[in-house]
C-alpha cells in the first residue's frame, strides 16, 4: 500500500489548483447551458411567416401589418406647420412671460440672450377635411390627405439636444446602444420576406445637417440580423452587394456554400448564435443581388406616378424618390421602412429654410399616403411623420426684416399619423403661446413620463401606441440582456387609446 499516493489523492480536493479546476468546469457548463437555453427558447418561438422561419411575438390583433416612419431630423417648427398661434403675431417682439416659461431650461444657444422675444409665423393657415385639420400654406399637398391624418399636437420629450433626442425616439433611450424601433419590430415579426430585409433605411441625399449615425437603425443587443439595411442612391444601392469584377453568380454561390460549411463547423464548436446570423445574412445578400436591382429601377412606373410624387422622384436619393421606393418596398413585403430627411434645424433664416424643406417633402409625403390608399394598402400600413422635438415660440437671436430663428423646444410639438388603424383628427392642444401642453380649458399642464396625462403624449406613449397598432403589447415585447428584461419603452409608456380607431 502506497500511503503517500493515497494521502495525495485524499488531499487533492483541498488544493487551490484542484478547486479552481473544478470551478472552471462548472463555469463552462453554465455557459453552455445558457447558450443552449437561448437556442431552445428561440426554437420554441419559431413559426412560419410567409414561408420564412422566424420568431413572432404578436400577442394582440394587429391594425397594421407594416409601418413607414418619415423622420424629419432637426426638429420642424410646429408653429409654421400644424399649430397656428395668432397670439404670437399680436405680441411679436414682446418678452416671453415668466408664467409661460415656467422655469423651463433653455439650450446654451439662447440661454445667454439678453432678450427672448416672441415671434409669430408669417405663413397663413386654413382648416381642411372633415375634422378641420389646421395646415399651413407651406403644406398644400397635405391638404389632400387631411381626412387620413391624425395630428398629435401634444408630443413632449425629455431631451433638448439633437443626438439624445433622436436616439430617444429611435431606440427608447437617450443613451446610445439600445435596439432601434425597426430592430424591435424585426425581432417581433420575424423575417417575413425571403429576398429582402425586414428593416430598410433610406436617407435623403445631400441634406446633411445634424448627423445621423448607423446606431440609430442598429440592433443593439438583439441578434444582428435585426439591424436596418441602408439603401443608398447611386450604382450600388447596398454597399458590397454586387459581385466584384471576375466573379459570376456561380462562383459566388460556390464560395457561399464553402463559407457556410466553415461557419457551421465553427458553430458546432463554439455554439455562438451570431455565427448562424452571419450565415443567414450571407444568404440574404445573395438573394438580394437578384431582388434589389428591380426594386430600385423605376422604369416600369407610369407617368402618373411621377405626377403624384413630383418630378424629383426620378432622381435617386431625393426625398421624393425615397418615398416612391418605400411604396415599392412595402409592396414586396418589407414590413418596416425608416426614411430620414435632414435639414429642419432652423436656428436662423427660418422662413426661407422651412420653405425649402416643405417644398422637398410636402408633395412626396402626401403622395405616399395617397398611393398606398389607391392600392388598398393604407388600412394595413401605419405612416408616421415627425422629428425629435419642436421649436420655441421665442426668437433665437434678433428679429430682423422678417427673418428669425427658433431654438429647440421639447415641451410641446406636433407629429402626424395616418393609416394602419389610426383615428383621424387632432389630438391634444397647446397654450395660446404654443409653449406648453394645455388641458381642455387651455391651461398649461406639466405631464411626466411616469404617469399618463390625458391629452399629452410622451415619446414612450407614442412608441407603445405604434406597437399596439402593429399587434404588440409593449410590456411583453422584451429581450433578456445582462440579467434584465429590456423593452423599447423601458419601464414607461402608455397606449393612447384615443389615437386608435374603433
Amino acid at each position: 500500500m502506497n500511503t503517500r499516493n493515497d494521502a495525495r489523492e485524499w488531499l487533492a480536493p483541498l488544493t487551490r489548483r484542484h478547486f479552481f479546476g473544478l470551478g472552471a468546469l462548472g463555469i463552462g457548463t453554465g455557459a453552455l447551458a445558457s447558450l443552449l437555453a437561448r437556442e431552445a427558447d428561440a426554437a420554441n418561438r419559431r413559426v412560419f411567416t410567409n414561408g420564412c422561419d422566424g420568431p413572432t411575438l404578436r400577442t394582440l390583433p394587429a391594425n397594421a401589418k407594416r409601418m413607414v416612419y418619415l423622420f424629419q431630423s432637426g426638429g420642424p417648427a410646429q408653429q409654421e406647420l400644424f399649430d397656428p398661434k395668432p397670439l404670437l403675431l399680436e405680441r411679436q417682439g414682446e418678452q416671453l412671460p415668466d408664467h409661460v416659461r415656467r422655469g423651463q431650461r433653455l439650450t446654451g444657444m439662447s440661454s445667454n440672450q439678453a432678450s427672448i422675444p416672441l415671434v409669430g409665423s408669417p405663413f397663413k393657415f386654413a382648416q381642411h377635411g372633415q375634422n378641420g385639420i389646421w395646415l399651413s400654406e407651406l403644406l398644400p399637398y397635405h391638404a389632400r390627405i387631411a381626412d387620413e391624418m391624425c395630428v398629435v399636437r401634444s408630443m413632449f420629450t425629455e431631451a433638448i439636444n439633437h443626438d439624445p433626442a433622436i436616439t430617444f425616439f429611435q431606440t427608447g433611450s437617450q443613451i446610445a446602444g439600445r435596439p432601434s424601433l425597426g430592430a424591435w419590430l424585426s425581432y417581433g415579426l420575424g423575417h417575413v420576406v425571403d429576398d429582402l430585409p425586414s428593416f430598410v433605411v433610406l436617407v435623403t441625399a445631400g441634406q446633411g445637417d445634424q448627423p445621423l449615425y448607423a446606431r440609430l437603425w442598429g440592433s443593439g443587443f438583439l441578434d444582428s440580423r435585426h439591424q436596418g439595411v441602408r439603401f443608398r442612391s447611386g450604382k450600388d444601392p447596398i454597399l458590397y452587394l454586387s459581385n466584384p469584377d471576375g466573379i459570376d453568380e456561380s462562383s459566388r454561390r460556390s464560395m457561399l456554400e464553402k463559407l457556410t460549411e466553415l461557419n457551421r463547423r465553427q458553430f458546432a464548436t463554439e455554439l455562438d448564435p451570431e455565427i448562424e446570423s452571419r450565415i443567414a445574412q450571407y444568404e440574404l445578400a445573395f438573394k438580394m443581388q437578384a431582388s434589389v436591382p428591380g426594386i430600385v429601377d423605376f422604369s416600369d412606373e407610369p407617368a402618373a406616378t411621377f405626377e403624384l410624387y413630383g418630378e424629383d422622384a426620378r432622381i435617386p436619393g431625393t426625398y421624393a424618390a425615397n418615398c416612391l421606393l418605400t411604396r415599392r418596398l412595402l409592396e414586396r413585403g418589407v414590413p418596416f421602412v425608416q426614411l430620414y430627411h435632414q435639414g429642419w434645424d432652423h436656428h436662423g433664416d427660418l422662413p426661407d429654410q422651412i420653405r425649402k424643406h416643405t417644398k422637398l417633402t410636402d408633395q412626396p409625403s402626401a403622395a405616399l399616403v395617397l398611393d398606398l390608399k389607391q392600392r388598398g394598402m393604407l388600412d394595413e400600413t401605419l405612416v408616421v411623420w415627425g422629428g425629435e422635438f419642436g421649436r420655441t415660440s421665442y426668437c433665437q437671436g434678433l428679429i430682423s426684416n422678417g427673418n428669425y430663428g427658433r431654438d429647440h423646444h421639447p415641451r410641446c410639438f406636433s407629429v402626424w399619423l395616418a393609416g394602419g388603424g389610426v383615428r383621424p383628427g387632432i389630438y391634444g392642444r397647446t397654450d395660446d403661446y404654443g409653449y406648453n401642453i394645455a388641458d381642455v380649458d387651455g391651461n398649461p399642464i406639466e405631464p411626466t413620463k411616469h404617469h399618463f396625462t390625458p391629452g399629452a403624449v410622451h415619446v414612450h406613449d407614442l412608441q407603445a401606441t405604434l406597437l399596439r397598432l402593429l399587434g404588440f403589447d409593449h410590456t411583453k415585447l422584451t429581450y433578456r440582456f445582462q440579467g434584465r428584461d429590456f423593452r423599447l419603452t423601458d419601464v414607461h409608456g402608455h397606449v393612447v387609446d384615443e389615437l386608435i380607431s374603433g
